[in-house]
């Protein structure tokens, strides 16, 4: 898939994510091969159009009509099992426009999301850093191949980290969400304002995971640093940069990059829901049979999260944007609107394998995941899950967004909704497509 196998859960786990890149990678890979997801839960709307939207010379035998009657039982059916009380979901091809509406923005709301609900994004905010880094790459600001020490003399071993080395998670540096000491703030005061050095500090009082270059490990301290280096080389603020460079340009009027001391979301917006505790979870990503039997007896209910400070993520996660922002971004970041040709190449052939002995599953390069033909993210916090990906070869852009998060047996239900919505796009095999999903999901499952 795109990022998930790519990413840790909840932006804060060592492990990846249940459901993820690989998984997605596969799907998308097998489906290529074969051609050359009121108050009332149930509550939802739908809409197809036949018009595609515009495209560059994209390969048609490769995807199929929307059948917009099962996608809509599909998703409702997998909503409602995870227990959402909103998703929206966004697909764009030569075929057509599929959009699908889920539930309500809020328990104790009756307005239905859109694709103008805004929402917290998570790690898809990755992307935003890695590309702004990359921008400066462009403008000869800076070099993928510079030690971090030029810019970072107190990063541990600094002097061997290259700046390609945090775009692409293979740095070695500890990640920060992985220490008891934030878990346990976040459960203990969620309203915690953390500063960038504060998160830094966590980080190197770990040992690295391995020497600069020795592996992948998915670290939230890469894109924080990468955010800082940011802002020295471009004088401004990480939200301005942001702005700047990205929002005001691609009339993303929808996104922001709130304040660190700033834990409001611009309205119309989705509320964030979460039955997890992130010391309860971090080791184990599902809940405690005692614990979901509670919640299914309907003796527990969700903690609301939507105000929960986000500044824990910075750089790494703490970006606002609605489904239509995602589309717009990912596909420009996908299409390389964004960059010129040799500094999208550059970017495009950092890409490599996240599990080396796994060379068609998920790939991770210069702040940005590779799913299948799919380049984008996926983006999780408590409360929100978020999925985007654009396959530049069949101009196909699919976002899908849901506001509980994690699911109570660990999953990430934006992720997997857009997994299921595979075979709805791409001409390939449902039975294989099934076990592909079964046998990434075995493999990935709380590792």
């Amino acid at each position: 898939m795109s990022p998930v196998e790519a990413l840790p859960r909840a932006e804060r786990r060592r492990r990846p994510r249940r459901v993820g890149p690989t998984a997605l990678a596969v799907l998308l890979s097998a489906a290529l091969v074969a051609t050359a997801c009121s108050d009332d839960s149930s509550d939802s709307s739908s809409s197809a159009s036949s018009t595609p939207p515009s495209s560059g010379g994209s390969s048609s035998g490769a995807l199929v009509p929307f059948d917009t009657a099962a996608m809509d039982k599909l998703v409702d059916d997998m909503a409602t099992e995870y227990r959402e009380i909103g998703m929206m979901v966004l697909i764009r091809t030569p075929q057509g426009e599929y959009v699908k509406s889920f539930g309500t923005v809020s328990s104790d709301s009756k307005d239905a999301p859109n694709l103008d609900t805004k929402v917290r994004i998570g790690s898809n905010t990755k992307t935003w850093t890695g590309t702004a880094i990359m921008q400066l790459v462009e403008e000869g600001k800076i070099s993928v191949d510079d030690p971090v020490s030029k810019y970072r003399p107190d990063v541990p071993n600094g002097e061997n980290i290259t700046v390609g080395q945090l775009l692409n998670m293979r740095s070695g540096l500890y990640n920060y969400t992985e220490t008891v000491t934030l878990n346990e703030a976040l459960d203990n005061d969620p309203q915690k304002v953390w500063t960038p050095e504060q998160l830094l500090g966590l980080a190197f009082a770990n040992p690295p995971y391995f020497p600069p270059g020795g592996g992948y490990h998915y670290s939230n301290t890469n894109t924080v640093l990468l955010g800082l280096i940011a802002e020295q080389l471009d004088g401004k603020p990480i939200a301005q940069i942001f702005q700047d460079r990205f929002f005001s340009k691609l009339n993303m009027s929808g996104s922001s990059f709130p304040a660190n001391t700033d834990t409001s979301i611009p309205a119309p917006y989705a509320s964030g829901y979460s039955y997890s505790g992130n010391i309860e979870t971090l080791n184990e990503p599902a809940l405690s049979p005692e614990r979901i039997a509670a919640i299914e007896a309907g003796t527990v209910k969700p903690r609301v999260t939507t105000n929960d400070n986000p500044s824990w993520t910075w750089s790494a996660g703490q970006g606002i944007a609605t489904a239509n922002d995602l589309a717009t971004w990912v596909k420009a970041m996908g299409d390389g609107e964004l960059l010129n040709e040799a500094t999208q190449k550059l970017r495009i052939d950092s890409v490599q394998p996240t599990d080396p002995d796994k060379p068609g599953g998920a790939g991770y390069g210069y702040g940005i995941a590779q799913m299948g033909p799919m380049y984008g993210h996926i983006g999780e916090m408590p409360g929100y899950n978020s999925f985007m990906g654009y396959d530049p070869a069949n101009d196909v852009t699919m976002v899908v967004w849901a506001n509980l998060a994690p699911t109570i047996d660990g999953n990430a239900a934006a992720a997997k909704v857009a997994n299921a919505l595979v075979p709805f796009v791409y001409n390939v095999p449902a039975p294989d497509t099934a076990s592909d999903v079964d046998e990434v999901a075995e493999d990935t499952s709380g590792g």
